[in-house]
Formats: structure tokens, sequence, C-alpha cells
């Protein structure tokens, strides 16, 4: 059994904490709120306090980094908090496991493969190389082992208002009602399962191949919102189902009194041509396959109508 220490207790981190403790392994959650799933040692903390992260994580075999500052404040919180875990695995002598994302690459022609440079073009992606940048050059230094793991859109048991097929999403479905869906429906995308990002977390954590690189998360095959809104009423068995866009000239409305919508016109090119992400080099590694489809939207189904 090893320790293994999570911060940050979202929709990532509590399930992989559900996924280590079942494993055996002592597992520690780190969150402002010292919130956690059942069986794990839940600790309240500020993930960018050296000082006290350093101590939390004595004694850890791998750190992983799930934490999600408010999308607003990414160029204030993110610097500490990045700093803070990279200095405590590199005290601790733990692996640093990163929870990234796509943004790093910018608009694409094409699958997105780990091998792209990485040419974001916003803020927020600004943000996520410098965080990767600096964890790599301490890899390569010999001070701490590092990886991270990147993947698409969320969706499933747990993803409320921060995926675009959550609550605005499937439960109108559901209920036989039009799903709301903020750009194009019709445009092709990947869509990443939490329990693969998760399950893909453990491993990349635990396996010394995994170290010094960036990985895709096992995906799905690509699918546009509507195909799969299509999928997820077949599986209900729901009324055919109605996507409805939400017209650009009303998202600048919204966007004026909500901070989360202002920070998504930086991303805007990701949902007006294909985004699609190719996971095959972490599939062929370690031999994880995406959940299939249909299994993963029926988990997610069942888990809406639970609640």
């Amino acid at each position: 059994m090893s320790k293994q220490v999570i911060v940050g207790a979202g929709q990532v981190g509590s399930r992989l904490a559900t996924l280590l403790s079942d494993e055996g392994h002592d597992v520690v959650v780190v969150s402002r709120s010292g919130s956690g799933p059942d069986g794990v040692t839940k600790v309240s903390a500020d993930a960018g306090d050296q000082e006290r992260l350093t101590e939390i994580t004595r004694g850890a075999d791998v750190i992983y980094n799930c934490a999600n500052p408010r999308y607003h404040r990414w160029t204030q919180d993110w610097p500490p908090m990045a700093a803070s875990l990279l200095a405590a695995a590199q005290d601790n002598g733990a692996v640093l496991a990163i929870l990234g994302n796509l943004y790093v690459y910018g608009p694409v022609d094409g699958p997105m493969t780990e091998d792209l440079p990485l040419a974001t073009i916003g803020v927020k992606g600004g943000v996520r190389v410098k965080m990767w940048a600096d964890a790599l050059a301490a890899h390569r230094a010999g001070r701490v082992r590092v990886t991270e793991l990147r993947g698409s859109d969320y969706f499933g048991p747990g993803v409320l208002d921060q995926g675009h097929v959550g609550e605005r999403f499937v439960p109108a479905l559901l209920a036989g009602k039009p799903a709301t869906y903020l750009f194009s429906p019709d445009v092709v995308r990947s869509w990443t399962y939490v329990h693969d990002v998760a399950r893909a977390l453990a491993v990349a954590g635990s396996d010394e191949r995994a170290w010094g690189r960036a990985w895709h998360v096992p995906t799905a095959p690509p699918q546009s919102a509507r195909e799969l809104a299509e999928r997820i009423t077949r599986i209900a068995g729901a009324p055919r189902p109605r996507v409805r866009q939400v017209p650009r000239v009303v998202m600048e409305a919204m966007s004026l009194g909500s901070p989360m919508l202002r920070e998504l016109r930086e991303l805007r090119y990701q949902f007006d041509r294909p985004f699609v992400l190719d996971s095959s080099d972490f599939q062929e590694t370690f031999g994880q396959r995406p959940t299939p489809i249909d299994e993963a939207l029926a988990e997610t189904i069942r888990w809406w109508r639970a609640r």
C-alpha cells in the first residue's frame, strides 16, 4: 500500500480517490473545503501554501494535480498552486501527475497528437503551457518525475455545469425537452469520459513509462453534440432529441454578467470546426481502451435519473 495525495475534490479528483482507495492505497484528498469521498483522508488546505502542502504530502509516492481554480482566475490562482505542487513533489521525492487539457495546442488542422507544438493563442492556454514547461524542465533536470494527462470535454456521472453536455443538456433530453448547447451542435468533437480520466491518471502516476511526457486520455471516436443527443435518447428510451443552439448574439449578452462565458470567447475556435483528440499512443502503450460510448452514456443516464 502506498500513499497517494490528490489535490482537488472535483469531478475527477473524487473519482480518482475512490479508485485508488479501492485498490488498497492510503489516499489523502486535499481541497479548500476539506471534502472528498468516503474511505479516504480529507484535508482542508490551500494548495498554494507550499509549506503546508509539502507537509501534507510527506511520504507520498504520487501527488495528483486535479485542482480546478475558478475559470476567470486562472492567471492569478494557477501560478502559485502549480509552483507549490511542483515543489512539494520535488521535496518529497513523489511523482507529480498533472491533469491538463487541450488548450495548449491552439487551433490545429486534423486530430491532436501529443507531439504537436504548444501553440496556444489564449491566455488560459498560456497558463497551462507555462505549468507544463516548468514541470518538464524540473523533470529533465532530474529534480522530480512528472507526467501530464490531457483530455477533451468531459461527460459522465458528476459532470454538471463544467461540461457542455452536463446539466443544460442531459436532464433536458431525458425529460423530452430541448437541450441547450452553446455552439453549433453539428460540429464534430471528442468527448472524454470522466471514469477514463481517473483510470488514466492512476496508471500514469504509477507506471514509469508515463513519466517525462504528456499523454492523451483514452477517448472514444468523435461525434457531434447532436449525434450524442441521439444516442442518449435512444439508450434512455426518451423522445426524439431536440438540441437548441444559443445564438452568438445572445451568448455575447449573457457573457456581460457571466465571467465563465466571457472566458469562453478565446476558445471559440474549438467549437467552430472539428476538435478531435487522438489517444492511440496511450492506448497502445498501456493497453487501456476508452469505455464504449454507449456504456458510458448508459451510466451517465443512470446517474442523472438517480439525482
